[in-house]
């Protein structure tokens, strides 16, 4: 299978539930929420659902503030799924999930 790559940004407002407390007074988007949009973002790219079977490497470099906006780059290279998101050519995250295939629980 030949790798297939996609490409947007995204941004993750102000309003987003997972801010308050995140950190008073100076919130940063969490973790989760970016490695949640990243596959959100997958399954409307590929159109179908995901099912994540493994994520053996994730990496957070620098944070991200709401509302500011991330490239985020997708490659699916069979049941792997790599991501990096980065702010101004500067990385934010990166890393793998691993993903069953289609059809497979």
């Amino acid at each position: 299978m030949t790798p297939i790559a996609h490409a947007t940004v995204l941004r993750i407002g102000a309003n987003h539930p997972s801010l308050p407390g995140h950190f008073p007074g100076r919130p940063i988007v969490p973790g989760v929420v970016l490695l949640d949009c990243v596959l959100q973002e997958a399954e409307r790219w590929l159109q179908r659902p995901l099912h994540v079977v493994a994520l053996p490497n994730a990496k957070f470099t620098a944070p991200l503030l709401p509302d500011e906006a991330a490239e985020l780059q997708l490659k699916l290279d069979a049941q792997e799924l790599r991501f990096s998101l980065s702010r101004a050519g500067a990385a934010i995250a990166q890393g793998l999930f691993r993903i069953a295939e289609p059809g497979q629980p």
